[in-house]
């Protein structure tokens, strides 16, 4: 009888996920054709696999089984970072180190947070924390640091579950680009 009742239950299936482009409307006002290379994202360990992170204690994480990004973090926020630079940016386009085009700007990412923070499963939030680093560059090659800035996002969400987190983090994306870009702009404009 008790085998039974364990069979019975419907198997748990593996779901993954992959960031959305940030939704929010073209402010580009590149005139001058600069070019941003993307050099480097990176993502802090625990947070660098596929499988998604929850915090569940003060100092305590665990990874999901069941919920996976597609691609390793790190190749899933190339994309919306590269498109929300670009529409929201004061570049004309937005490319990664191996173009043929010399960008005027280098740009590095470090992920040092990315997790659901489920210590209060009433309270669960998406944490999202970046590092932005913008370089001067001539012929590709940084000259100076222009710019550099940490972000934090901590969004609530309705529940700690994986689909949910994932719209967290993708306003937390948002959001965090929206302000890049804003600080950015002033920083050039005060040049």
């Amino acid at each position: 009888m008790g085998l039974s009742g364990c069979l019975s239950r419907p198997a748990l299936k593996q779901q993954t996920f992959a960031f959305g482009l940030p939704d929010f409307a073209a402010t580009n006002s590149a005139a001058g054709g600069q070019v941003l290379a993307l050099r480097k994202l990176r993502i802090a360990a625990p947070f660098d696999n596929r499988p998604l992170v929850y915090r569940t204690g003060d100092f305590s994480y665990v990874n999901d089984p069941y919920a996976a990004f597609l691609e390793l973090p790190e190749e899933e926020l190339i994309a919306p970072v590269r498109a929300g630079l670009c529409r929201q940016g004061d570049f004309s386009t937005v490319i990664g180190t191996g173009s043929a085009l010399k960008p005027d700007t280098l740009l590095e990412i470090n992920v040092s947070e990315l997790y659901g923070d489920f210590r209060q499963p009433e309270n669960p939030k998406a944490v999202l924390t970046m590092q932005f680093l913008f370089f001067d560059a001539t012929n590709g090659l940084p000259i100076k640091l222009l710019f550099q800035k940490e972000y934090s996002r901590s969004i609530p969400i309705e529940k700690p579950n994986a689909p949910v987190l994932l719209k967290g983090w993708n306003q937390a994306l948002t959001e965090i680009l929206t302000d890049v870009t804003s600080d950015y702009r002033q920083v050039k404009q005060a040049e």
